[in-house]
């Protein structure tokens, strides 16, 4: 018999007990979801970090950039999700640390990146491209790095960055001494 045909309820039977249950039920699911939207709207700002020179030298010279420091795995984490524009010469600097093998995705980052990855004296391992919203697979390193410098899609193959390249900040210790930004 389809539902709904010769199909009695009979509602005075229901405990009233019962039906505060779902009440309540249902109240603390609408209430969980606002506060969980109301955290992801805090959350889908992008993050402001402590800013520091980086320099790239290239066969064709050296390129300043005004980076943003990840430093936490929180920040690190968080990386350039929710940024909608970046000025040609910034970028985010991801400090790991320690030398390791690592692996980026693109979860809430809506620009194309150039992801850069540098070994522990500076010099840079590989370099991927980052597509907007992408999860699998992961931007991989190609061996152990101790940072990944993050620019606008197509800064490495406009200014000629490519494996082998220096990258001169003070994490990598290769950052001229009398603190110019000239090594």
């Amino acid at each position: 018999m389809p539902f709904g045909q010769g199909t009695k309820v009979n509602f005075h039977k229901v405990r009233p007990g019962a039906i505060m249950g779902i009440v309540t039920g249902w109240v603390l699911i609408f209430s969980t979801f606002g506060f969980a939207l109301s955290g992801q709207a805090k959350a889908q700002q992008p993050q402001s970090l402590p800013e520091s020179p980086l320099i790239v030298e290239t066969d064709q010279g050296l390129h300043h950039f005004t980076v943003q420091l990840a430093n936490t795995d929180s920040e690190r984490s968080i990386g350039l999700m929710y940024r909608r524009e970046m000025a040609t010469d910034h970028g985010m600097l991801f400090d790991m640390g320690t030398a390791q093998q690592a692996h980026f995705w693109m979860k809430n980052t809506y620009l194309p990146l150039d992801i850069i990855f540098i070994r522990t004296d500076g010099r840079i391992s590989n370099i991927e491209q980052g597509v907007p919203m992408q999860l699998s697979p992961p931007v991989l390193s190609k061996g152990r790095i101790l940072g990944v410098l993050e620019l606008n899609a197509g800064t490495a193959v406009s200014l000629g960055i490519g494996p082998g390249d220096i990258v001169r900040h003070p994490i990598f210790g290769n950052w001229p001494k009398d603190g110019k930004e000239t090594p």
